[in-house]
């Protein structure tokens, strides 16, 4: 089945404009599937796939969007189905690219569609808030956003040239093929902090001596969100985690949290892991004045001038252990836990702000009884997390994992 590259739009406010980037998509050879996500008008053309149907995808009925006139509702439904559709497409192995065009309605739900595709297919979203946060719409996808300068209302000399480049930029992505890199090696991802750079640096310094390439994904939420995309995406074929310390700001209620299915990928994927407990040991917020009420007379710690840290409590410890051990043991892989026995950061060593032996050994406890160890292994090594002897360990485990599968 030929690959074509998909585009979804609006065609009752914006048909000119999708007509006039198809064609040139058309004119480069390639193959197109049009989405219409138009809600009230006419299609200024007829799509391959309606609006009703993927109001349909996402459980609704077109007439019934209309009739309701709620354009929030609206544009969550299309969202959603969008997605729907997409994925199904990709599944059938018929995408080969996708782009949109729209303001902030339409790169909502263009880019809400892009996001349900894996990392490496081509996405480009011409919008007109592309120059500010687009953070909401990128999310931890490959998403190229290209700001359309002028609203995409109508063709003129500057939208065409702007969409021009768009559309060929998308054709080319969709054509071109990747050359083979000729020292290919297995890919590895690990997750770090400042308080466990130590760790990982020694780590992956080792890793890379044996043959492996490492990237380096920093646990600040985003960070733990893209790792967990890539090993979806089939890319990542092995983890060493030590730094699980998102889980404390999902659970706790910090600023950087990765979700709650943190740590679900490489499970359900079947990759080796390697998880460890660095960082738990803190909750993230911002300047000290930002601390919530609730926590400001817990143990706080001043990191700089933008971060302020909180140790976790006990019972926090506690349930925080039984949440990384519930998820690693979802595995369909082969995995192994590591605890440090001696601090789970740079800060929770003895003689430092968080040193916590009660806390430590609440999350020691939990993992040790949580832990269905008959598949998977328990470490302990009595060291900081920091210390070279404790990274190492985890690396020559990691790679013995993967040299067995």
């Amino acid at each position: 089945m030929a690959k074509k590259v998909v585009i979804i739009g609006t065609l009752d406010t914006k048909g000119q404009e999708f007509q006039y980037i198809k064609d040139i998509i058309k004119s480069c050879g390639l193959q197109t599937i049009v989405i219409n996500v138009g809600i009230k008008g006419k299609a200024f053309f007829s799509p391959d796939i309606s609006s009703s149907e993927v109001a349909r995808a996402a459980g609704s009925e077109l007439a019934s969007l209309i009739s309701t006139d709620d354009r929030g509702a609206a544009i969550d439904a299309m969202m959603k189905g969008a997605a729907i559709v997409v994925a199904n497409l990709y599944r059938e192995g018929q995408v080969a690219g996708i782009i949109s065009l729209g303001g902030s309605a339409g790169t909502t739900i263009g880019t809400a569609a892009m996001q349900a595709l894996p990392v490496g297919i081509p996405k480009l979203m011409v919008s007109t808030v592309a120059s500010g946060d687009t953070r909401p719409y990128v999310g931890e996808k490959d998403i190229t956003m290209m700001y359309s300068v002028v609203d995409v209302a109508g063709l003129n000399s500057l939208s065409r040239r702007i969409m021009a480049n768009a559309a060929f930029a998308i054709a080319g992505m969709a054509q071109g093929e990747i050359p083979a890199a000729s020292d290919d090696k297995p890919l590895v991802g690990a997750t770090m902090f400042g308080v466990t750079t130590p760790c990982v640096t020694t780590a992956r310094e080792y890793l890379e001596s044996k043959g492996y390439e490492v990237l380096v994904f920093h646990a600040t939420g985003s960070g733990g969100k893209a790792m967990e995309s890539l090993i979806d995406s089939g890319y990542i074929k092995g983890v060493l985690d030590a730094t699980t310390t998102e889980w404390a700001d999902e659970l706790v209620g910090g600023v950087l949290t990765a979700g709650p299915h943190r740590l679900e990928a490489a499970s359900r994927a079947g990759i080796p892991q390697v998880v460890s407990v660095g960082a738990l040991d803190m909750v993230n917020f911002g300047p000290m004045d930002t601390v919530p009420a609730q926590f400001k007379n817990r143990n706080l710690y001043h990191h700089n001038a933008t971060i302020t840290l909180m140790r976790t409590t006990v019972d926090e410890c506690r349930q925080l252990g039984e949440i990384i051990a519930d998820k690693v043991n979802h595995t369909t892989g082969a995995a192994a836990v590591f605890l440090p026995l001696k601090g789970v950061s740079l800060i929770d060593a003895e003689g430092k702000p968080f040193y916590g032996p009660e806390e430590d050994a609440a999350l020691f406890t939990a993992i040790r009884s949580r832990l269905n160890r008959e598949k998977i292994e328990l470490v302990e090594i009595n060291t900081d997390i920091n210390d070279e002897s404790f990274a190492i360990a985890m690396a020559e485990k990691l790679i013995k994992l993967m040299e067995s599968k």
